[in-house]
């Protein structure tokens, strides 16, 4: 019987193997590596734009579709990025009338909730 420390995901467990009988092939040795450091989450993105009214996202989610480009005329309502959150698709619009002037988000980008998405002007 050999034991062994192994890490998983960060999770410590100790093993312990039974040696095969004699004739049979050998096994192989396990190395030990260092624990892996978890990543650090991305940093949220700066609102590049440069509208003075901010477009923000009421949930967390992923962004499932851009519905509106810059330079785009849109009306109050009017939906400017849909965000996928928890299998449902949350329209998140225009809250009043005026051009596009930056989206700050692309397709497949994780938001939190809050997060600057697009600028008007």
């Amino acid at each position: 019987m050999k034991s062994y420390t192994i890490t998983v995901n960060g999770n410590v467990y100790d093993v312990t193997v039974e040696e095969k009988a004699a004739g049979a092939a050998p096994a192989t040795p396990v190395q030990k590596k260092a624990p892996v450091a978890p990543k650090a989450a991305p940093a949220p993105k700066k609102a590049a734009g440069t509208g003075n009214v901010k477009v923000t996202a009421g949930a967390a989610g992923k962004v499932f579709k851009l519905e509106a480009a810059v330079g785009q005329q849109v009306e109050k309502g009017a939906p400017i990025v849909v965000i996928e959150a928890m299998k449902m698709e949350i329209p998140v619009v225009a809250p009043e009338a005026g051009t596009v002037a930056s989206i700050d988000v692309a397709v497949g980008d994780a938001v939190e909730s809050g997060a600057v998405l697009a600028t008007l002007n």
